[in-house]
């Protein structure tokens, strides 16, 4: 990581779903883990949730933040696996208006150096939707630390050169 430490940090808006048909609050440990990476890194979680695993329910969830001008960013956490529950990115799908496959490419190969060929299960994912950033990670926790430490931290930080997913925002709703 490459952090300019002249420049200032902007801490951003970021709303985090978990997705998962057998998770509460109480067994929640991924959006936990994400939650206390968020506030640690100084940004502000200004919305977080439970969804079941269902396109209909997650796009709903998405649109609604998406269309929050509150909200820089969005994060998920899970269903993003090959069972017929996993439907996150079928869900994202319906919602965005650009790809960002370097995000998953990269993703798959940070976890990789983790968990080897396993990582090809993967749907990890991110797109851009109504000027929001929606990042959907797996539901491991494991998956959640690859995807935060290694890729976001770093992203979402204003200071990061040569270039960060922050310095963006002022533009990405322009036509």
């Amino acid at each position: 990581m490459a952090i300019d430490e002249s420049r200032t940090f902007r801490p951003i808006n970021i709303a985090l779903l978990t997705i998962s048909d057998t998770r509460g609050p109480e067994e929640d440990t991924s959006g936990d883990l994400l939650a206390g990476r968020i506030q640690g890194a100084g940004h502000k979680l200004i919305e977080r949730a439970i969804e079941r695993d269902d396109v209909e329910t997650i796009y709903r969830r998405l649109v609604s933040w998406a269309d929050d001008p509150a909200i820089d960013a969005i994060i998920t956490t899970g269903g993003t696996g090959l069972t017929g529950r996993d439907v996150t990115p079928e869900a994202l799908d319906r919602i965005k208006e650009k790809e960002i496959p370097g995000f998953g490419e990269l993703f798959r190969w940070v976890s990789y150096q983790t968990i080897g060929t396993s990582t090809v299960q993967s749907r990890a994912l991110a797109v851009l939707a109504r000027g929001t950033y929606i990042f959907a990670l797996p539901g491991s926790n494991g998956a959640v630390k690859d995807g935060w430490d290694r890729i976001l931290a770093e992203q979402l930080d204003s200071r990061n050169r040569p270039c960060n997913f922050v310095e963006l925002m002022p533009r990405l709703r322009e036509k």
